[in-house]
């Protein structure tokens, strides 16, 4: 894959990870700031790191499964591995400012 190649889809899988929220939160995950790594390699396998905002998460596994499901169907995308990590520990500050808006903290 050529390097906008790579760029374009590496565009894509932020698209498509805007369009999952928590069901208990009105604002996408990319935006709450709970995607820490997007590792895009040349042959199309993704490696995200993410996280969320409390370790006791009760929509968890359907949030990863979500993530999951939707980075695998973007295009030139060949498999999608997500990692629940918690370092750093997220807070309000990693969110968009849009999201901080949205959520009446700004």
């Amino acid at each position: 894959m050529t390097q906008e190649e790579h760029s374009n889809i590496e565009q894509r899988i932020i698209e498509v990870l805007k369009t999952v929220y928590d069901p208990e939160i009105p604002v996408n995950i990319y935006d709450l700031g709970l995607i820490y790594k997007i590792d895009l390699d040349m042959e199309g396998k993704v490696d995200i790191d993410m996280t969320f905002t409390a370790p006791s998460c009760p929509a968890a596994d359907f949030i990863i499964e979500d993530v999951r499901s939707k980075v695998n169907a973007v295009e030139g995308v060949t498999s999608a591995e997500v990692n629940m990590v918690f370092e750093p520990e997220w807070d309000k500050s990693m969110m968009t400012e849009e999201a901080r808006v949205e959520l009446g903290f700004d």
